[in-house]
């Protein structure tokens, strides 16, 4: 059987960058680095800056002294893109509104919704909780009114606000233009928004 002639890839692998970032995690210096692997400040900061490549043995013991595995220097990072008007919609009740979700399904850690509410949309009439730690509205566009049990905010394009997901709450677009905004629920809600 022959073998397939493969040819290796001629695009350097920058991973010095990721090992700045997980020296600079532990709060360690350049100084502490080269004291703990017997490789030099000067060599360790090119290999950082991707001017030069650490031999195998190098770049284990550099790794077993920042505690990160050699396979977190090459992964691939795990990332999701949204185009405008392309998230799968999803309904949490009201009037007049469009929701869709920016962040992939899978994602735990936080949930993006992104929201188009006509003039005079609203939400529930009864106010409702999101099963998640905090919950952040920020208006990209239009005027927007969140009402809670104890008070309303009558927000603004570039407004920011936020308050706990469990805390019931509702929206209402009390004017005639559209709001374009985003709900950032921390963690992700299982289920609502």
């Amino acid at each position: 059987m022959k073998a397939l002639p493969v040819e290796p890839s001629l695009a350097p692998v920058a991973i010095g960058s990721r090992i700045r970032a997980a020296r600079q995690s532990q709060r360690l210096t350049i100084e502490h680095v080269a004291d703990a692997t017997g490789l030099t400040k000067g060599f360790l900061s090119r290999v950082e800056r991707d001017l030069t490549s650490p031999s195998v043995a190098s770049l284990v013991t550099l790794c077993q002294v920042l505690s990160i595995s050699i396979g977190e220097l090459f992964a691939v990072p795990e990332t999701h893109l949204t185009r405008r008007g392309e998230g799968p919609r999803i309904s949490l009740g009201g009037e007049g509104i469009v929701e869709r979700l920016l962040t992939a399904r899978s994602e735990r850690r936080l949930q993006i919704l992104g929201a188009t509410i006509a003039p005079h949309g609203r939400g529930e009439s009864e106010l409702y909780a999101v099963d998640c730690d905090v919950d952040v509205l920020h208006i990209i566009s239009g005027e927007l009114t969140l009402i809670m049990t104890q008070e309303s905010y009558e927000l603004k394009a570039g407004d920011t606000l936020s308050f706990p997901g469990r805390e019931p709450h509702s929206w209402e677009n009390r004017s005639a233009e559209p709001v374009e905004a985003l709900f950032i629920l921390v963690p992700a809600a299982s289920g609502s928004g």
